[in-house]
């Protein structure tokens, strides 16, 4: 089995849910997908990371950092970087926080001391509804002064979140869609 096929094998176990639930974005939706329990799962992890870095490898601009908001991209983010040191293209992971520290530093990007001024950066996340909290994170790296050369994610659950990406520049590239994970 090929990791792609493995990497979802595990999503449908460990992750998918069919139900009636409540997303981040406020809409209501008849399955979840849970993506920390197979972004947490040792294997799972390490699929997700390798064909995340595969997708940042390939894309035609040097991006040079792989990060996202906490808590769903902190696994994918840190699993992508050690994949990279793995093939010896190290990138560092970067977490953003929902919102700046208020004691200590006040950063609202954890990681910035290994990230080069200016650079370009992969955002990630396990999972993609709308686009919003992409579009978050975007605008906060932007305005730490990096530049968004890729916005990945594990699954796009196909509600829109790719269009809103892209009519703001971004466009979004998944390992799955919603259509795949439940073909």
């Amino acid at each position: 089995m090929d990791e792609r096929q493995r990497l979802k094998t595990i999503l449908v176990e460990k992750s998918y849910r069919s139900g009636t639930f409540t997303l981040t974005s406020g809409r209501t939706s008849d399955f979840y997908i849970d993506g920390k329990q197979t972004t947490l799962d040792a294997e799972g992890a390490y699929l997700c990371g390798t064909l995340l870095y595969r997708l940042i490898a390939a894309e035609p601009a040097p991006i040079r950092a792989v990060g996202g908001m906490t808590l769903g991209a902190d696994p994918l983010a840190t699993a992508t970087s050690l994949i990279s040191y793995i093939q010896g293209n190290p990138l560092p992971a970067f977490i953003v926080r929902k919102k700046a520290k208020e004691h200590g530093t006040g950063r609202a990007i954890e990681g910035l001391k290994n990230l080069a001024p200016g650079c370009r950066v992969a955002i990630v996340e396990d999972v993609v509804t709308t686009g919003g909290t992409l579009l978050q994170v975007i605008e906060q790296v932007q305005a730490a002064g990096f530049a968004v050369g890729l916005v990945a994610t594990v699954v796009d659950r196909q509600e829109g979140g790719a269009e809103n990406l892209a009519a703001r520049g971004f466009p979004l590239r998944s390992i799955f869609t919603r259509e795949q994970i439940l073909a």
